[in-house]
């Protein structure tokens, strides 16, 4: 059988698409950058506990828990206080108060702390992740740092 060999563009091609397929599959898989430090990088507030001595079946301890979270503003750097009292990993009760800096923070933290409890109560710790309460989208940047800070410490 004599003929000529094949073309080589169609298996170019062929592996080609196969890569990127390959490589299309895997990016589902890996973390987002924003992801990858979220997890590599806990929360920097200040916190501090007021533990039960009960352990729920969660993976954090029961009690309240206090802690701070900074945000930044395009006038400032404000900061909130966030408590929370856990039992068996569920949020039953949050508190979150602020020392607002400018009068545009005070407003929007007054939204947030208004509206924070029907986010959260009632909520695993871990499924948290509030971005916009009553319209305020800042403060929950604080707040995410704190509730961060939050776990840390009360994990088992």
């Amino acid at each position: 059988m004599t003929g000529s060999p094949l073309p080589s563009r169609p298996v170019r091609a062929g592996a080609a698409l196969t890569a990127v397929a390959g490589i299309a599959l895997l990016s589902g898989c890996a973390a987002t950058a924003s992801e990858a430090e979220e997890q590599a990088t806990p929360g920097t507030g200040s916190s501090s506990s007021t533990d039960t001595g009960s352990t729920g079946s969660g993976a954090y301890a029961d009690g309240t828990y206090t802690a701070d979270g900074s945000y930044a503003t395009p006038e400032s750097v404000e900061t909130i206080t966030v408590t929370v009292t856990l039992e068996d990993d569920t949020i039953t009760a949050v508190e979150v108060t602020g020392d607002p800096q400018k009068r545009e923070s005070e407003q929007y933290q007054s939204q947030f702390i208004g509206g924070i409890a029907d986010a959260v109560v009632g909520e695993d710790i871990d499924d948290l992740q509030v971005s916009r309460i009553a319209g305020s989208s800042l403060t929950s940047g604080g707040f995410n740092e704190a509730i961060e800070a939050i776990k840390s410490e009360a994990a088992n």
